[in-house]
């Protein structure tokens, strides 16, 4: 997930900018959308940037999260190192970071049989809010070799 629409108030720093009232609105349809469309989640990875930390705090997903700064600014091989680390015995593990990162994650990822249709929204725009949801077989430290199947991506408004 790409974080809710950002604010761009004076004299703060990319990494504290907050959410925008646009992402106050729309952070919340995207936990509903979540916990709708994809079921509950059992661990979160956050970037520590604050508009990551608000959108996760307004989608009220309640899931053990661990922040990583390392998330911020973060190539796609620098975030499927991240995920790597996830513990085995988590099966939905939700990402909430950045673009370039996340929409780049995602494309790496996206495998031939993957939902069509997605992967050509996912290609074409990955704008604030957006959810892609991934499927693949195996441990978090294999999902780099393996890709994933892109099932869904969401825009929630």
């Amino acid at each position: 997930m790409r974080h809710a629409k950002s604010g761009y108030p004076d004299g703060v720093d990319d990494f504290d900018r907050p959410l925008s009232e646009r992402g106050r609105r729309e952070g919340p349809l995207a936990g509903e959308w979540i916990r709708g469309q994809v079921g509950e989640v059992d661990a979160v990875l956050c970037s520590g940037a604050a508009r990551t930390r608000e959108t996760l705090q307004v989608a009220g997903i309640d899931a053990p999260t661990t922040y990583a700064d390392e998330i911020y600014e973060a190539t796609a091989g620098e975030i499927l190192a991240q995920i790597a680390q996830t513990a085995g015995d988590v099966r939905r593990l939700l990402v909430v970071g950045h673009a370039p990162g996340i929409p780049s994650t995602v494309a790496a990822l996206a495998t031939d049989d993957s939902d069509a249709e997605a992967l050509r929204a996912v290609r074409a725009k990955f704008p604030t809010s957006a959810i892609a949801v991934l499927e693949f077989d195996g441990g978090w430290p294999d999902l780099a070799a393996v890709g994933a199947r892109l099932t869904y991506f969401e825009v929630p408004r």
